[in-house]
């Protein structure tokens, strides 16, 4: 492990210094200090040094390429009278008629799946990621959803989703079981029970908190020690995707996170589930994803030995490997994901 890596493992430690007797995240020297304490994302002294660290993933000639030749899109509806805009990425054949969508987690953005969008895309698979507006309630981010897709003339779609992003795909499935606008689900990290978060300290005041709080509260799920530097780049990249949520989109996903709401597994029968899991540690209990595979028994599941929170970032290949064994069904189907 380098020390470059170690100095980004630490940087979303908890401020208590304890490798270095104070002034500082975990392990992170003292003579570091800065005064932009203000703008860390975790409230530490050692914000000048957490940023000047060179960051692999952002500034990476994959993440450049992805950047300069897919351009990020806003999708505008009206619900109930308002507007909201949904920030998309697009890659892809578009005369593909159900491609897949993935839907971030709650401290990311629609670019933390560049990695997937690259390979898939370059495979005549059409691709799209995206930021969804904030939405209060889990049934006004289905209907908000529904429109969005309908504005992008999509009638059946495929699902990516991680930690929360995998919970709001659940529920859309749930939400349009009828009319089966889901063809498939794949899922990482997730869960199908809000239960889990509902002893959360803060439950129900996100929308009054500041952005720095909101922050400072997704962050401390982060490991704070020591690890391998693909798992070591994929949170650095999530802590600069982090840094660009406002405090409504923040406040709005952490708000959906703990809402009481718990997925009807019969209403997703029908549809193919792969579940992503990995050995290593996870923000995700232990529990509650071994709870996620007993609410679908039908479900294949894919083990990762490691990949942390975000195996997407920090084992592309793999996790790209599973998803097109999970999209094979559906080649040369009238419901194909690629042409």
């Amino acid at each position: 492990v380098t020390t470059q890596t170690m100095v980004r493992a630490v940087s979303v430690g908890d401020g208590k210094g304890k490798e270095n007797g104070g002034g500082g995240p975990a392990g992170f020297p003292k003579q570091c200090g800065s005064d932009l304490e203000a703008t860390c994302p975790v409230g530490c002294a050692a914000a000048g040094a957490c940023t000047a660290v060179t960051m692999a993933t952002s500034r990476s000639k994959e993440y450049a390429s992805f950047r300069e030749g897919v351009a990020r899109k806003t999708i505008s509806t009206e619900f109930r009278g308002e507007n909201k805009e949904w920030k998309i990425y697009e890659y892809g054949p578009k005369t593909v008629r159900s491609p897949l969508i993935f839907l971030p987690p709650a401290s990311g953005t629609a670019d933390v799946y560049f990695k997937q969008m690259v390979a898939l895309g370059g495979e005549s698979y059409r691709v799209i990621s995206v930021d969804p507006p904030p939405f209060w309630t889990h049934t006004d981010f289905n209907e908000g959803f529904r429109l969005m897709l309908d504005q992008l003339g999509l009638d059946r779609v495929h699902l990516f989703g991680a930690s929360l992003g995998g919970f709001l795909a659940q529920s859309f499935a749930q939400h349009t079981f009828r009319s089966q606008r889901v063809l498939s689900l794949f899922l990482t990290n997730t869960f199908a029970d809000t239960a889990c978060f509902r002893d959360q300290a803060y439950n129900g005041m996100y929308a009054w908190m500041p952005a720095f709080m909101l922050k400072r509260i997704i962050l401390a799920n982060y490991p704070q020690h020591v690890m391998e530097a693909g798992i070591a780049d994929s949170v650095d990249f999530m802590v600069e995707r982090l840094e660009s949520l406002t405090q409504a989109e923040l406040s709005a996903r952490l708000t959906l996170n703990c809402l009481e709401s718990a997925i009807d597994p019969h209403r997703l029968n029908n549809i193919p589930i792969t579940i992503l899991d990995v050995f290593d540690d996870c923000a995700v209990s232990t529990r509650v994803r071994e709870e996620l595979g007993k609410y679908y028994p039908h479900a294949k599941v894919a083990n990762l030995k490691t990949g942390g929170n975000f195996p997407y970032l920090a084992r592309p290949d793999e996790v790209g490997l599973h998803l097109k064994v999970h999209l094979r069904p559906f080649l040369d189907t009238k419901f194909s994901p690629a042409v």
